[in-house]
């Protein structure tokens, strides 16, 4: 019964994994599951906003966990935490109150946060190749999900995102920000920008998008903002096109296998070998089907690309584009061999300090302490889509008024997906297939 009441007070104010993927939370409500994972391992480099959550909301944090395990039937409880955030391990034990739950402390390696990696450190167990976590008994949840859980209980709805503003902004901060305000008014909020010409990453230097408009807007996943010079060697590589990554790889590559030593699902024992992937780029198409198999596990982390590659070459990009063609010719790789742990895995790990260095980014390593701020924009556009799965579709109408937290739009029926609702009281000026823009007032 309190599986089934969780799970719709979860879809019904519309949380969904804010670690980035999005996933709606109400599903794995549903799950019943022997462990309960709460993920507050942060890898992504130059982002602490999770450090900052747990400094601030440890309550908040524990209650989502322990709804979520008295849902899940789960019998276990940890936190996954690195062993460097000690104030967000002293703020969760100072409100632990005999709480059943453990932490299990995680190094300052690149990708700790990744879920196969966290399920692995904190029960011993490996996913299935291409699983989930469900597949061995385990829920994974991201720290800001578990606040969402804790607030859906009392009827509150997601109508703002926790997120780290840095890199060549004047103020480095971390903040509470309404869904669709644009990314100019964040940065702003952080005292704006010290270049003149700049881009943005959004989310993660690894495995978040470049962006060049500052009109974007705030969604459920979005974890940060971190400006960086146009003309910084991360935005030179990401702005290449495709042809040319497989240009310069099939030219350059000297198959030293280095981004396969290195891959950390590789090192877990599943079958990624992005160095074959590099050499199917100088066969023809029925030769790279036979190499592009060693993509199809691969979790596009991006360290072979922007750390392991002695040459600066496009090991991820390839695994990428390998991983699009094989869906869109039916084919799939099924992993026969059993998993097992690489013997050399606990001597691989990539520190986030040498990291850092490889990325060129050391010196925009500086503390984002939170800030409580409020934010009063004055339009935001709500978008359809944070969130996996379908779309959600407009249950208002131009011109009408609603207040933060009214209910703007709904999954179709039957359909996975995501409620929306507004994040500020005005009136919908308009609604499109992106989303209902709402003017303050």
């Amino acid at each position: 019964m309190l599986r089934v009441m969780l799970s719709e007070q979860l879809r019904a104010c519309g949380v969904v994994g804010a670690g980035g993927a999005g996933f709606p939370a109400h599903v794995k409500a549903q799950s019943k599951v022997e462990y309960v994972i709460a993920n507050g391992a942060e890898c992504e480099p130059l982002i602490h906003k999770d450090v900052e959550l747990m400094k601030r909301y440890p309550r908040e944090i524990l209650e989502g966990l322990a709804l979520m395990a008295q849902a899940t039937g789960a019998t276990k409880q940890v936190m996954g935490v690195k062993k460097k955030n000690a104030e967000a391990m002293e703020a969760l034990t100072g409100v632990r109150q005999g709480a059943p739950w453990e932490f299990v402390k995680l190094g300052d390696f690149y990708p700790s946060g990744d879920e196969y990696e966290l399920v692995y450190h904190a029960t011993g167990r490996l996913i299935p190749p291409a699983g989930i976590p469900l597949q061995v008994g385990c829920v994974v949840n991201n720290v800001e999900t578990l606040y969402n859980v804790s607030m859906a209980a009392q009827g509150v709805p997601v109508t703002r995102k926790f997120l780290t503003v840095c890199g060549a902004v004047r103020s480095p901060k971390t903040f509470w920000a309404p869904l669709g305000i644009s990314y100019r008014e964040l940065l702003e909020a952080a005292g704006g920008v010290t270049l003149d010409d700049f881009v943005v990453f959004v989310s993660g230097l690894m495995m978040g998008t470049l962006c060049l408009d500052t009109n974007e807007v705030v969604t459920k996943t979005t974890g940060g903002l971190i400006v960086l010079p146009r003309d910084h060697y991360l935005v030179t590589r990401r702005t290449r096109t495709q042809p040319e990554m497989n240009h310069i790889g099939k030219s350059a590559c000297d198959q030293c296998s280095y981004c396969t030593e290195l891959c950390p699902r590789y090192l877990l024992g599943y079958e990624v070998m992005p160095h074959k992937v590099m050499r199917g780029l100088g066969f023809t198409t029925t030769g790279a089907q036979h190499w592009d198999q060693w993509a199809e596990l691969c979790c596009s982390c991006g360290l072979c690309t922007l750390y392991a590659c002695p040459e600066d070459l496009y090991p991820k990009e390839a695994c990428d584009q390998a991983k699009v063609e094989r869906r869109a010719a039916g084919l799939r790789f099924v992993q026969e061999a059993p998993v097992q742990v690489h013997p050399m895995k606990e001597y691989r790990g990539v520190p986030l300090s040498q990291l850092r260095q490889r990325l060129r980014v050391e010196e925009y390593e500086v503390p984002t302490p939170f800030e409580d701020l409020s934010l009063e924009p004055n339009r935001v556009r709500v978008a359809w889509k944070q969130h996996a799965g379908e779309p959600a579709q407009p249950v208002v109408a131009e011109g009408q008024k609603v207040r933060a937290g009214d209910l703007l739009g709904e999954p179709p029926a039957d359909k996975l997906g995501a409620r929306v609702h507004a994040s500020i009281d005005g009136t919908v000026q308009s609604i499109s297939e992106a989303g209902a823009v709402i003017v303050a007032g």
